[in-house]
């Protein structure tokens, strides 16, 4: 095949869409978190655009694409070794582009778990724990679902991520959860977000990058990814509407952030369907999330896991909704590349292999999250100590301060110092 100038022009297009939506998630992210922490959590997310995408280019993308063995890639690509403007086999965009497009997935994916870490996560340890992470748990499941591994000749569909990206970063969430315990505080004290409308820039920003996670997987400018940004965008308002019902009638009040919420819950629910589903389905699978991911919040207090930003409540459960219910709305109409689910005569079968595929993603991100998390816990240490997380992770981390209230940050950042010197 030859490269096609639009389908190139709309992957490039999408290509930075999803880029964009890191620094969205860092603004989503950034609000909900306290005063004190709002640099600590922008940088997270931000240097996940540095170190991933080197290390993508380095290996990561070999790893996840290169060979045929059905657990893990090979290294024939190590540093875009032959990863080039010819066409990419099966497509009509350059091979490199598409390398790139699958960067910023593997970008926003470790980036995702940072919410379940607020507070508390040394910096060094997160950087070596991404590094790692990439490595060992991102790439090899991206390989298993795109790149000719076990779940792809199982016959599970994933359209944009939701095993890959949600699921994954879900699992990985809860694991480094428990590791690093609770929050100083939590949950006696009120931890309420300092900045919500900063969030809800955030979430304008990652609904706005979805059309490039969900359409742009079509990798072509053609009707599928026409059907796939319907979906998207729908899935999204009828969580959004089914989140705010149900808080309205369980808690006496809509808000602010659970509508913003809700919406990020039916993107991540329709992030495994949207190239495999109708509209109204979409809609369903939507509500579906908002209200399930809405009650799944309260899991971390009745299991005493402190996922600060409820990336186990949005994510994981988002994706496993997304991935199990398309098994049921599948529609080989839609793309002949899927098949039909429980709903559209196709009986029980690929329902099957969704929670296969699931689950299995689930345990493999847990376990092995919970391995790597345990050897950094031993060797640099994961959690901030009690005085730089009593202070912040914005000046014991970074030192600097997002905020300055008539100089209460420069004299806090004294006081710290001097404390240091003291010790």
């Amino acid at each position: 095949m030859e490269i096609d100038s639009g389908d190139t022009a709309w992957v490039l297009a999408s290509t930075a869409l999803v880029l964009f939506m890191t620094p969205g998630l860092a603004l989503f992210y950034g609000g909900m978190v306290r005063a004190k922490n709002m640099l600590a959590m922008l940088m997270q997310n931000i240097f996940a655009m540095g170190l991933m995408a080197v290390l993508w280019v380095l290996v990561g993308y070999s790893i996840a694409f290169g060979g045929t063995n059905d657990w893990v890639g090979n290294f024939d690509f190590v540093a875009m070794k032959d990863v080039g403007m010819e066409v990419a086999e099966g497509l009509t965009i350059p091979i490199i582009l598409f390398a790139t497009f699958q960067m910023t997935f593997a970008i926003i994916t470790p980036a995702l778990i940072t919410g379940a870490t607020a507070d508390r996560f040394k910096f060094s340890a997160y950087a070596v724990f991404i590094a790692v992470w990439l490595v060992v748990v991102y790439a090899p499941v991206a390989h298993w679902v795109w790149g000719g591994g076990w779940i792809f000749d199982l016959g599970a569909l994933d359209f944009a991520g939701g095993a890959v990206v949600h699921i994954n970063a879900g699992a990985a969430a809860l694991a480094l959860a428990i590791l690093l315990g609770k929050r100083r505080g939590w949950p006696r004290e009120g931890m309420h977000p300092h900045n919500l409308p900063l969030t809800v820039l955030g979430t304008g920003i990652l609904w706005f990058g979805w059309a490039g996670f969900n359409a742009g997987s079509a990798l072509a400018a053609n009707g599928l990814a026409a059907q796939a940004i319907m979906n998207t965008f729908i899935a999204a308002s009828s969580a959004m509407v089914a989140w705010t019902i149900v808080e309205w009638l369980k808690d006496g009040k809509p808000t602010t952030l659970g509508a913003a919420s809700g919406a990020v819950a039916g993107l991540v629910a329709i992030t495994p369907c949207a190239g495999f589903v109708g509209t109204g389905s979409s809609m369903i699978i939507g509500a579906a999330a908002g209200v399930l991911c809405l009650l799944a919040i309260g899991l971390k207090t009745r299991f005493g896991y402190d996922d600060s930003l409820d990336v186990v409540g949005v994510h994981l459960v988002g994706g496993l909704v997304g991935a199990l219910l398309l098994g049921l709305f599948a529609d080989a109409t839609i793309n002949e590349a899927g098949a039909d689910g429980l709903f559209f005569g196709g009986g029980a079968e690929l329902l099957g292999k969704q929670a296969a595929a699931s689950f299995a993603v689930l345990a493999f991100s847990f376990i092995v999250t919970m391995i790597i998390g345990k050897l950094i816990d031993v060797t640099i240490g994961l959690r901030v100590d009690e005085d730089a997380e009593e202070i912040g992770l914005d000046i014991s981390q970074h030192a600097e301060t997002a905020y300055s209230f008539s100089g209460i940050a420069s004299m806090d950042r004294i006081s710290y110092d001097r404390d240091l010197e003291g010790s």
